[in-house]
């Protein structure tokens, strides 16, 4: 079989281009190296979606930051996805913020982002008290928002394939030619073989890319590490707080996430290890007391985890989004740094219409299905809960007491489209694990439903990449 599309990548990036390439009559293949989505950048982010004040007028960055912050409120609402319009600020302390303040707003309003407007200090605090009363203004942008980035990334991907797109996980490229159509080798041996490719591998896009075309980019990972605090810590802020940029990004921000945490972070190290996401002491530190300007009320002994994630940072200056210039029906959508995740469905849509232009025939389903259902047993009504426990039992047991997650979102979890098969699989999906015990009281029961519900030895259920074994062997 020769696909239409072959997408390699299953972040936000691809997801989103995975789905909106489902909404037409075409065959289309996602190729993603780990054992599940979302594994790279999209599961360790701040998951913010940006208003758009920061990027240059007239770049993508700004175009589509702009465009795709409209559409999340219907995405994240048609796909189950916890998204909240909480808005955000920046605070500026002296007169060099004042100027760089000054530059957002007027960035902001060429960019067309709505309803920002500049704040005084006494606004601010009767905003948010409990921030540094030594500020002296703020950019306020009312469209920004908190998302759960990773359960995007699922929703996405799993919409697609109920719209009849194909993933196929543990499928690592290492080759690619092209004669009338591309080949894709991978590193099982397999050969995919498809009429257009989208490269949307994250850090790794520069080496998809030279695996056909000529050098045209450098991909320089960037870590970002976090502090997540325990949802004591989670009303300290309403809005996402953030200090003035830097040339390394968007600096150190405190905010509440979509489920009631606090996030601290990230800082900005851009290393050569593309897979690495250790956490050292000297950055957090530095996180910690560059937090401690934005508010000095945040108790840090309420951390429950750190992380890093790694952004993917081009030596172009703007987001790579473009056919290759020596290898038709080669898409490169790479160096989507920030504002990535905001910018994902807006990028999709223009790269579906790329490939169109480029000959892709794009001809609309009648029968797209737009819509995904997944139960959150903890938003529900008290009514409601009591009619779901009817129907299944299942959701009457609490396996994780912290995040009040019940046995059977778990089990649907397990058993949906794109269904978990490890333990962070299942975090990722509906939350065991996200608590302050961090999964050290569900953990194992979690492992024994994977097992139960799929047939696989509880020796064989994994943390979450592959060899991530949890039971080696017996003791006694």
């Amino acid at each position: 079989m020769i696909y239409d599309v072959a997408i390699i990548g299953s972040g936000i990036i691809g997801g989103s281009i995975f789905r909106e390439l489902t909404k037409y009559n075409l065959n289309v293949v996602t190729l993603e190296k780990e054992n599940d989505v979302a594994m790279g950048t999209s599961k360790a982010n701040s998951a913010i979606v940006h208003s758009g004040y920061d990027p240059e007028p007239g770049t993508l960055m700004a175009k589509y930051n702009v465009e795709g912050n409209k559409m999340f409120d219907k995405l994240c609402k048609d796909l189950s996805v916890p998204f909240k319009r909480n808005g955000s600020l920046i605070i500026g302390f002296n007169e060099e913020d004042m100027k760089e303040l000054d530059i957002l707003y007027k960035r902001g309003l060429a960019n067309k982002v709505e309803g920002i407007k500049m704040l005084n200090k006494e606004e601010v605090l009767e905003m948010e008290p409990n921030i540094n009363p030594d500020i002296k203004a703020a950019l306020f942008c009312p469209t920004g928002g908190i998302v759960g980035a990773y359960e995007l990334t699922i929703a996405l991907s799993e919409n697609a394939i109920d719209n009849g797109g194909e993933l196929r996980l543990n499928s690592k490229v290492v080759k690619i030619t092209k004669d009338n159509h591309f080949k894709i080798t991978l590193e099982n041996g397999d050969i995919v073989e498809s009429k257009f490719i989208v490269n949307a591998a994250g850090v790794h896009a520069d080496s998809i890319h030279n695996l056909i075309c000529n050098e045209a980019y450098k991909i320089t990972p960037r870590k970002g590490e976090y502090f997540l605090l325990d949802k004591s810590q989670g009303s300290l802020v309403e809005k996402t707080i953030f200090q003035c940029p830097s040339e390394l990004g968007k600096g150190v921000l405190v905010t509440p996430t979509v489920h009631g945490n606090l996030l601290v972070g990230p800082n900005a190290i851009d290393i050569d290890d593309k897979d690495s996401v250790s956490t050292e002491s000297e950055g957090l530190n530095k996180i910690r007391e560059t937090s401690l300007r934005t508010t000095n009320k945040i108790n840090f002994r309420e951390n429950i985890r750190n992380f890093a994630g790694l952004r993917a940072v081009a030596d172009n200056p703007d987001f790579i989004v473009e056919e290759a210039k020596d290898v038709k029906g080669f898409v490169d959508v790479a160096g989507i740094k920030s504002p990535g995740l905001t910018s994902a469905p807006a990028i999709a849509v223009d790269v579906v219409k790329m490939m169109g232009q480029a000959g892709l025939k794009l001809n609309p389903k009648d029968n797209f299905k737009e819509t995904r259902e997944q139960i959150h047993f903890i938003n529900l009504s008290q009514s409601e809960k009591a009619e779901l426990i009817k129907k299944d039992n299942r959701y009457g047991r609490i396996i994780c007491r912290c995040e009040y997650i019940t046995e059977g979102e778990i089990v649907d979890s397990i058993n949906r489209t794109l269904g978990a098969r490890t333990i962070d699989g299942v975090k990722r999906r509906c939350r065991p694990g996200c608590g302050r015990c961090q999964g050290g009281f569900c953990g194992p029961r979690v492992q024994e439903i994977i097992a139960r519900e799929t047939g696989m030895n509880i020796e064989d259920v994994l943390l979450d990449k592959n060899n991530s074994y949890i039971i080696v062997g017996k003791t006694k």
